[in-house]
């Protein structure tokens, strides 16, 4: 049973790798931006938005629906063993296929050298078996594997990139590593599938499943990556795109702490879709928007208030447009986090992927519509602004069509006392940031006087969710001491 396995120990799994991805940036981007400079990174984030539509066909919504119907099967070793085969063969073939024809564009390309070493990135979607151990609530393998080569990754970069020339190792250390450790994974798999006959394989028999899920991931796409496409379009100018870049990879990383339930829901929500436990679905719903909430908040306005701060010791000199990106960017914490609990963790696996692609459709034309009009005006900032009203309508409108099921009242008021806290935490750094000049001590000293005010305030207010999970840290920590 899905039940045996536990959401926190999943949640830790993920959220231990999703820590290392915080971590990572902290030590590597300071380094990275001074060597390489705006520029350089600005040129190699222009030529990933590109290779990303390639590797979105190649993916298509074939890792979505892998995970889910593992998640239906996980019981049975037949079954689950059919599912995978006719998965990875359907996903080997449009991925073999969009190889090609990449290897065909890239060759055309001014820096041909640097598109042509990011093919690796395509060839990492074709061994990627991630999807089959998160439908199968396996996360710690995937983990392992995934901070192993992280690690690799860093030290190479400290050794390897060391000058402005060495842009194209930096891009070797992006996609190769990323490969390598795909293929890693497959030496866990005899141990969790078994030879099928092929007369019961059919890797196409759900092609129509995989494209209405593909639907909603191509409209992602359009406001994840077409940002980076349209700011190189508009603006011909890659600075613009490297302080994109830089903005939103520490937005999307702090977003990692609150998405990381997510990944570990997804196959417990379609296991008790399958036992047709629509309370326990509820349950968990609700719980999930609380801790939305609960981590939103202080992470989305601490990073609003310390952006000015950290920005320039972080950097270096020349970056101090990231700052105010930042302070656009960070809302996209509580925007994405609000609707990866109503969409990815509740409408996939319940089988409606219809209604998610409606609402990703209308996000993604929002999206397009105020690129084309704020980055011809505002430039990177424009895009920035565009990606969080995009983000913010999808969440909206995902609760206006799931609301006969899950109350947008109850939604809201799940986080009454987290508003109360962050307001607190918000005046509490405004005045820190009155006095304090930009400085690494300095920004220590306003995320700690950030995160004592806001639990300060969840204490003095007796938050349950708060509470609950400190007595069970403690009671964690005195079971150890008493070992």
């Amino acid at each position: 049973m899905a039940s045996n396995k536990s959401i926190k120990k999943n949640y830790i799994f993920n959220l231990s790798y999703q820590i290392l991805l915080l971590i990572t940036p902290l030590i590597t981007t300071p380094y990275v931006s001074r060597v390489l400079g705006a520029d350089g990174i600005g040129t190699v984030s222009y030529a990933e938005s590109i290779v990303s539509y390639f590797v979105l066909f190649a993916t298509m919504g074939i890792t979505t629906y892998g995970q889910r119907e593992i998640s239906y099967v996980q019981q049975s070793l037949e079954k689950r063993s059919v599912v995978f085969w006719n998965t990875k063969i359907l996903e080997f073939v449009t991925s073999g296929v969009m190889l090609i024809a990449y290897l065909a564009f890239a060759l055309f390309q001014k820096n041909s050298i640097i598109y042509i070493t990011l093919c690796c990135n395509i060839v990492a979607v074709f061994f990627d078996i991630s999807w089959f151990f998160q439908g199968l609530e396996e996360f710690g393998k995937i983990v392992l594997r995934n901070v192993i080569f992280k690690l690799i990754n860093i030290a190479y970069i400290f050794i390897v990139v060391r000058t402005k020339d060495d842009l194209i190792w930096y891009v070797v250390g992006l996609t190769v590593f990323s490969a390598m450790s795909n293929i890693s994974l497959w030496v866990y798999l005899p141990k969790y599938i078994i030879k099928v006959d092929k007369s019961v394989l059919h890797p196409f028999k759900d092609f129509k499943i995989v494209i209405g899920l593909f639907i909603p991931t191509i409209a992602i796409q359009i406001y994840t990556v077409l940002d980076k496409t349209m700011i190189g379009i508009i603006t011909q100018d890659s600075f613009e795109n490297g302080y994109y870049e830089q903005a939103l990879k520490l937005s999307k990383m702090v977003l990692t702490v609150v998405t990381a339930l997510g990944t570990v829901m997804i196959p417990r929500i379609g296991s008790y879709f399958k036992e047709g436990n629509k309370n326990k679905i509820r349950d968990l719903m609700y719980r999930g928007y609380q801790f939305v909430w609960f981590l939103g908040i202080p992470l989305c306005f601490g990073l609003v208030m310390v952006s000015s701060n950290f920005v320039p010791w972080f950097f270096g000199d020349g970056y101090d447009k990231v700052a105010d990106l930042l302070k656009v960017l960070a809302f996209l914490i509580l925007a994405i986090g609000i609707n990866n609990v109503t969409g990815m963790q509740y409408l996939i696996p319940t089988g409606r992927e219809k209604l998610f692609t409606i609402t990703v459709l209308i996000g993604a034309g929002v999206n397009f519509c105020l690129n084309a009009v704020l980055i011809y005006f505002c430039q990177s900032v424009g895009a920035a602004i565009a990606s969080v009203v995009a983000e913010s309508t999808i969440a909206v409108v995902q609760i206006i069509m799931v609301r006969k099921e899950l109350s947008p009242w109850e939604i809201v008021r799940r986080g009454k006392n987290y508003y109360v806290a962050g307001a607190v935490m918000v005046g509490a750094l405004a005045v820190l940031n009155h006095y304090l000049t930009s400085g690494i001590f300095n920004t220590v000293i306003i995320v700690v006087v950030g995160a004592c005010s806001y639990f300060a305030v969840l204490l003095i207010l007796r938050d349950q969710f708060f509470m609950t999970n400190v007595s069970n840290v403690l009671m964690k920590m005195r079971e150890k001491t008493g070992k």
